[in-house]
């Protein structure tokens, strides 16, 4: 259900955009959308889960506004961004 910590060094290694990079908002999000994925597939098997759910919904919050404050300051990253990770938008 929660992401590995070698998993969270590989992605943030594929979306830093430097050497020691890992609160830029590429890699927050990178991490986030993992995460998210993750718990969507727990969520298809419990139906019923509801704090998850909850958890869910307020990670998908967290990276709209993340990348929200990405297009607001540079639409080119923010463009290059969701064609990498295949979100909608």
């Amino acid at each position: 259900m929660s992401i590995t910590q070698e998993r969270k060094q590989e992605v943030i290694a594929q979306y830093a955009t430097q050497q020691t990079d890992t609160g830029s908002p590429e890699v927050q999000v990178a991490v986030l959308t993992e995460r998210i994925t993750n718990l969507t597939e727990h969520l298809k098997e419990h139906k019923k889960d509801f704090a998850s759910r909850r958890g869910l919904l307020m990670m998908v919050g967290q990276r709209r506004r993340l990348l929200d404050y990405l297009k607001r300051k540079e639409e080119g990253r923010y463009q290059t961004l969701i064609e990498r990770l295949g979100l909608r938008k």
